[in-house]
C-alpha cells in the first residue's frame, strides 16, 4: 500500500526476543526556551575561601612549631634528669662510704622516685637500710695497703676501710685487686669508690704535696667515672696555669708575670715544690721591671716594680731602678713666677740659706 499514514499516534517498536529493553523514541528538544546565562562566582567569597585557607595554614603551622618545641624541651628536661639521677647515685655511695645513711636514703629514694628502674639504686637502698640499725665499725688506724687474695668480697671490704681511713693510695690499690680477681664484683659501687678515691688523691698531690703533674693525672682519671666537682676542676685548672708559667721562667718574663698573676689572685698558696705562686709572682714581676727599665719604659717599669713592693721588699737592682723609674716617669715641674712686666715668666732665683724670710708684705 501506497496510502501516507499520519503521525499523531508513536510508532511502538518491534519487541525482540533476546527479552532486551524495548527502544525509546527519541523526543526532540524544544529550542523555544531562552538560555540563561551561567552565574558568576561572588568575589567576595572567594576573598573569604582564601583568607580562611590562610589562617589555616598559620594554625597548622603553628601547631606543628609548638609540637617540636614541646617534644625538644622534653627531650632536655630528660636528659638533664638523667645526669642529675647519675650525679645523685654517686653522692648517695660517698654518703654510705661516709656512714651518712639518711642522706643516701633520700637520694635513692629520690632516684627511684623518677626511675624506678635505675641500675643498683634499689639494691644500695636496701644495704643502706641495713646498715642503718647496724652498728657503725671503726677501723683500725695502722692499716695498710697489703693485697688480700682471699677473695673480691675481702678486697672489697678492705677497700671501704682504707677509704674511711682517707687512705687513698691504699684504697686505690685495694681496688685494683677487687677488679682483677672479679672485673664484675659490684660494678657501679667500685666505680664509685674509684671517683672518690682519685679525685681526694688528686686534691692531696696538688695541695700537700705539690706533686702538680700527678695531681692532675688522678683528677684526670677521676673524671672518666663521673664529671668533676667545681673545687676539683678549678683547682686543675690553676695547676695546669701554674705549669704553663713555670715553662717561661726566666725565658719570657712578661708571660711569667701573666701567669702568675692569676696564680697569686685564685691559689697563692700553690706551689710546685720549689717556691709558691706567690713567691713566683713577686720575682717575675721585679725581673720584668728590669727588662722594662733597660728598654726605657720607665711607667711599665715602675708599675711592676709596685706590684712586686705589695709583696715584699725589692732587692738591690730591682730598687735602684724603680728610683730611677719613678724620677724619669714623674719629672718634677718648676714652680714658676709672675710674669714680668715684658710678658715673660722667669724662673725664681736661688736663695741663700741665711737669707731672712720676709715677715710683712710688700707693697706694689
Amino acid at each position: 500500500m501506497s496510502e501516507h499514514t499520519g503521525t499523531t499516534q508513536p510508532i511502538k517498536p518491534v519487541a525482540k526476543e533476546d527479552n532486551t529493553q524495548p527502544l525509546q523514541p527519541v523526543q526532540e528538544k524544544d529550542d523555544t526556551q531562552p538560555i540563561k546565562p551561567p552565574k558568576k562566582p561572588s568575589r567576595w567569597r572567594s576573598i573569604l575561601s582564601g583568607i580562611l585557607g590562610l589562617i589555616l595554614l598559620i594554625g597548622l603551622g603553628g601547631f606543628a612549631g609548638y609540637s617540636s618545641g614541646i617534644g625538644d624541651r622534653k627531650s632536655a628536661e630528660a636528659a638533664g634528669l638523667t645526669g642529675q639521677l647519675a650525679e645523685q647515685y654517686k653522692f648517695a655511695f660517698v654518703d654510705v662510704q661516709f656512714g651518712r645513711y639518711d642522706a643516701a636514703k633520700q637520694r635513692l629514694e629520690f632516684i627511684i622516685l623518677h626511675d624506678p628502674g635505675y641500675p643498683g639504686a634499689q639494691d644500695l637502698l636496701t644495704q643502706v637500710l641495713v646498715l642503718s640499725v647496724v652498728p657503725t665499725f671503726t677501723p683500725a688506724p695502722t692499716l695498710t695497703a697489703t693485697p688480700d687474695a682471699s677473695g673480691a668480697e675481702s678486697a672489697y671490704a678492705r677497700a671501704q676501710q682504707l677509704i674511711l681511713a682517707q687512705d687513698w693510695p691504699g684504697a686505690l690499690g685495694a681496688l685494683d685487686t677487687v677488679r682483677k680477681l672479679d672485673p664484675g664484683y659490684k660494678t657501679a659501687q667500685v666505680d664509685g669508690m674509684y671517683y672518690f678515691a682519685l679525685r681526694n688523691q688528686g686534691h692531696n698531690l696538688i695541695v700537700n704535696q705539690g706533686n702538680l703533674e700527678g695531681g692532675i693525672y688522678h683528677l684526670t682519671l677521676a673524671e672518666r667515672f663521673g664529671p668533676l666537682d667545681n673545687t676539683a676542676n678549678a683547682l686543675r685548672e690553676g695547676a695546669r696555669m701554674y705549669i704553663t708559667g713555670a715553662s717561661f721562667w726566666e725565658l719570657d718574663w712578661g708571660q711569667a708575670v701573666n701567669y702568675f698573676a692569676q696564680i697569686n689572685s685564685g691559689w697563692p698558696s700553690m706551689f710546685d715544690g720549689t717556691m709558691s705562686g706567690t713567691k713566683r709572682y713577686y720575682i717575675a714581676s721585679m725581673r720584668f721591671g728590669d727588662e722594662l727599665y733597660e728598654r726605657q719604659q720607665y711607667c711599665d717599669a715602675y708599675l711592676q716594680y709596685q706590684n712586686a713592693l705589695a709583696l715584699g721588699q725589692l732587692d738591690e737592682t730591682a730598687g735602684k731602678n724603680a728610683n730611677q723609674a719613678y724620677q724619669l716617669c714623674y719629672p718634677a715641674t718648676p714652680t714658676l713666677e709672675p710674669a714680668t712686666p715684658t710678658g715673660e715668666a722667669t724662673l725664681p732665683p736661688e736663695v741663700p740659706t741665711d737669707t731672712p724670710v720676709p715677715t710683712d708684705t710688700p707693697t706694689p
